[in-house]
């Protein structure tokens, strides 16, 4: 009985998590005067891909098209995971593996910026991107992501280099190894899990970030997709049919990205919790 109970909870927050995707799913799927019935159904009766034609061959803005938006989200989410996750790996091995000075007080740092939100950042980052002449380009984005991400993932990637025995790392000495070759040949290798976990965090933060992209953007052609989606939002009507295609399609990415990197993100997560 007890194992049935929580069976049934299990599978009704389940159901109660997987809902609302699955209702933004089928109402893509729906002619206009099914969404708009006094009466909807869970399941289309007529389905149709008109609301996805109509985004990605109409354009929202004119010149530019829906796979503009998307290049631009993609060049940023990819960039921020690359360059996020190289810093971080190269912070988090040398906090986990070498004293020095102010070290605890670093650490303290990370979980204290995790703190701040973000919409009290905006004023600041922005005459800050002024400055740099980074104003209305995809750096702007980029450079601003990579300090979000960073936090979190030194902290995570921590334990996982922490959990490595030092003693494989002098094995590798013994036998000739230089420090990059122990590093990318012994310490990569074995954190990698960590760093697919962290990865995912920095891509979710990237690809649906929307207020600084609004405030650091303000040339139409280098929008990206959460910006985007501000234009099916009428002051009197709202194209629910288009939302929930283009919501549908800006969620695809990051459920292909976590589904080809769950099992190293399971054993990850498993992984970083042993030590650190």
């Amino acid at each position: 009985m007890k194992r049935a109970a929580l069976n049934a909870t299990g599978l009704l927050v389940a159901l109660f998590a997987v809902f609302p995707v699955f209702w933004m799913i089928s109402t893509s799927f729906k002619p206009n005067r099914e969404i708009f019935s006094s009466t909807p159904q869970p399941v289309p009766r007529e389905p149709t891909l008109q609301h996805y034609r109509e985004i990605l061959t109409g354009n929202l803005i004119p010149g530019v098209t829906f796979t503009d938006f998307f290049v631009n989200s993609l060049l940023v989410a990819v960039a921020t995971v690359l360059v996020s996750g190289l810093i971080a790996l190269l912070a988090a091995t040398a906090v986990a593996r070498f004293r020095f000075r102010l070290r605890t007080s670093f650490l303290i740092m990370l979980l204290v910026v995790q703190m701040i939100p973000l919409e009290a950042l905006v004023i600041p980052l922005f005459f800050m991107i002024q400055r740099l002449g980074l104003y209305n380009t995809l750096p702007s984005l980029i450079l601003t992501y990579i300090g979000f991400s960073l936090p979190f993932a030194v902290w995570m990637l921590r334990g996982f280099v922490a959990a490595v025995p030092k003693e494989l790392e002098e094995a590798a000495a013994i036998d000739g190894a230089n420090r990059a070759q122990t590093f990318w040949r012994i310490l990569l290798p074995l954190v990698a899990p960590g760093l697919v976990a962290t990865s995912i965090f920095s891509f979710i933060v990237a690809w649906n970030e929307l207020i600084f992209a609004l405030t650091f953007i303000n040339d139409q052609n280098r929008y990206t997709l959460p910006v985007a989606m501000t234009f099916f939002f009428g002051r009197d009507d709202t194209a629910w049919g288009s939302v929930m295609a283009a919501s549908t399609l800006l969620t695809l990415p990051v459920m292909i990205f976590f589904i080809a990197v769950q099992r190293r993100m399971v054993s990850g997560l498993v992984a970083g919790a042993v030590k650190g």
